[in-house]
């Protein structure tokens, strides 16, 4: 049993680009959120609890990874 040509996987450059542009937001956000370690820090234990939480979701709200693992996958931005 033989493979056909003509059907042959043929890799997408998307996903070694997609897979750096991940590292890059992931690199992005930890610097700016490291930046602000020093003011965050001066808050109260209490406050800063809420902050990294808050930071941490805005990862998840504004730089939702889904439309570009949707790029990654299709070529395409949106998933549907």
């Amino acid at each position: 049993m033989s493979i056909d040509p003509r059907h042959a996987y043929k890799p997408s450059w998307r996903k070694p680009a997609g897979m750096f542009m991940i590292l890059a937001l992931i690199a992005l956000w930890a610097v700016l959120v490291g930046s602000l370690s020093g003011p965050i820090g001066r808050l109260p234990m209490i406050v800063q609890v809420p902050v990294y939480i808050f930071l941490g979701l805005i990862w998840i709200w504004v730089l939702p990874l889904k439309r570009l693992l949707a790029w990654m996958e299709t070529g395409r931005w949106r998933s549907f």
